[in-house]
């Protein structure tokens, strides 16, 4: 059971979110339609029992992430991998299987207070920025640490706010460097 409300997008991201977890509270965004009496609610909320952004792996999506995790300190984020949620030309949390919706937020991380445990350099020693094929180590990293696919100065926000450990890091990477 989740007790936290999940912000999504849509009302069939809503649906998708409720048949996984029926009893979950959702609250729909409507892109960024959100009165001030719902921003309201939603930090209400965020304070009392605590809020999951669950947006899609788009532009849009990324960018109400943004908006709302600036507006709401401590809230989880859940991520979803685009090509986990597409189909039939669709991309969202409604293309997702019902499996990777439970798997995403299952694995939701809390964004805390921003840190400096990461810097630019061990994106450059990892392999994630400034050498070919960084884009596709970064999407596989993300998709190990749970923190969505960013490109590197998003994704190094993320390693430091949302709580990403030197340990957690280092065991990604050397999963990553494994698949080769």
């Amino acid at each position: 059971m989740i007790k936290e409300l999940i912000v999504v997008e849509g009302k069939n991201d809503a649906e998708a979110v409720r048949r996984v977890f029926p009893g979950a509270d959702v609250m729909i965004t409507q892109g960024w339609g959100l009165t001030n009496a719902q921003l309201a609610a939603l930090a209400v909320a965020n304070r009392r029992r605590g809020v999951i952004i669950f947006t899609d792996p788009d532009p849009a999506g990324e960018r109400i992430r943004r908006r709302l995790a600036h507006l709401l300190p401590g809230s989880r984020h859940a991520f979803l991998p685009r090509e986990k949620a597409s189909a039939k030309g669709k991309v969202g949390v409604e293309a997702a299987l019902p499996s990777d919706i439970q798997a995403a937020l299952q694995a939701v991380r809390t964004q805390g207070q921003s840190s400096d445990t990461f810097a630019l350099e061990d994106l450059l020693q990892g392999g994630l920025c400034g050498v070919p094929m960084a884009a596709l180590r970064r999407k596989r990293l993300a998709a190990l640490l749970s923190i969505g696919y960013a490109n590197s100065k998003n994704f190094l926000w993320r390693l430091n706010a949302l709580g990403i450990t030197r340990a957690e890091f280092a065991k990604a990477l050397a999963q990553l460097e494994e698949e080769k």
